[in-house]
C-alpha cells in the first residue's frame, strides 16, 4: 500500500533539503506541487490547460483541479511506494478535500511532518542570504560567507540581496504561513497524524528525527 506523507514548515525551514533526504531513505517520491503545476502547464495537458485559464484571469486554481493533478501524478510508476507532498495542502479546506479524494482510493495520509522553526530563526536564515546578479551564486552571512565581504567568490561581482530576502518580505511570508498553516497544524493534530521535529538544529539531526517520526507513524 502506498504511503502518503505531508511535509510542513515555514519558509527557511529546509523542507526541500529534508524532502530529498527522506525520499532517498524511503523511496517515496518528493512531489513539490509548484513543480507539478509547471509541468502540466508546460506540457499543455488537459489539466494544465484548465489551470492556465484560471491563472490567466488572475484567479486561484480550484482545489478540485489541483487535487485532480495531484492524483494523476500519484498514479505514475515512480509514485507507487507513495509520496512526500510539499506545498499542498495549504488550508484545512484543501486538507479535507485531499482526505476525501484519497479515501475514494482506499488511501489516507500516513503522517504530517512539521519542521518546527521559530520566526527569529527564519529571519536569521533568510535575511542573511546574498546573491550574485551575474553568475547566480548564493552566499550567507553566517553559514557560507563570501571570502571578500560583498563580492562574489566566483566572478567578483557585487552581491545583492533579493527583494524576497529583505526582512519586510520575509515577515510577510511568515504572516501568510501563520494564517494558512496554523489551522492546518491543528487539523492534523486532532487526527493524530502530526509529528513535530525541532528544525533549529543541524540538517543531519533534523533528518534523523524526521525519519524516526515517519517510522513511528507506521
Amino acid at each position: 500500500m502506498s504511503t502518503y506523507v505531508i511535509l510542513l514548515g515555514p519558509p527557511g525551514a529546509g523542507k526541500g533539503t529534508q524532502a530529498l533526504n527522506l525520499a532517498e531513505h524511503t523511496g517515496l517520491l518528493h512531489l513539490a506541487t509548484g513543480d507539478m503545476f509547471r509541468e502540466n502547464v508546460r506540457n499543455q495537458t488537459e489539466l494544465g490547460q484548465a489551470a492556465q485559464r484560471y491563472m490567466d484571469r488572475g484567479e486561484l486554481v480550484p482545489d478540485e483541479l489541483t487535487i485532480s493533478m495531484l492524483l494523476d501524478r500519484l498514479a505514475r510508476d515512480d509514485a507507487q511506494l507513495g509520496s512526500l507532498l510539499d506545498g499542498f495542502p495549504r488550508t484545512t479546506e484543501q486538507a479535507e478535500a485531499l482526505d476525501a479524494a484519497l479515501a475514494e482510493q482506499n488511501a489516507e495520509i500516513a503522517a504530517t511532518l512539521l519542521i518546527d522553526v521559530s520566526a527569529d530563526e527564519v529571519l536569521r536564515r533568510l535575511g542573511g542570504r546574498w546573491s550574485c546578479p551575474d553568475c547566480g551564486a548564493v552566499f550567507h552571512e553566517v553559514f557560507s560567507p563570501p571570502q571578500t565581504e560583498g563580492a562574489c567568490d566566483r566572478c567578483s561581482a557585487a552581491l545583492i540581496q533579493r527583494d524576497d530576502d529583505q526582512p519586510e518580505a520575509i515577515q510577510r511570508r511568515l504572516d501568510v504561513y501563520a494564517q494558512q498553516t496554523a489551522p492546518l497544524i491543528d487539523y492534523y493534530q486532532r487526527s493524530g497524524k502530526l509529528r513535530r521535529v525541532d528544525g533549529e538544529r543541524g540538517p543531519d539531526a533534523v533528518g534523523a528525527d524526521l525519519l524516526a517520526a515517519l517510522e513511528s507513524a507506521d
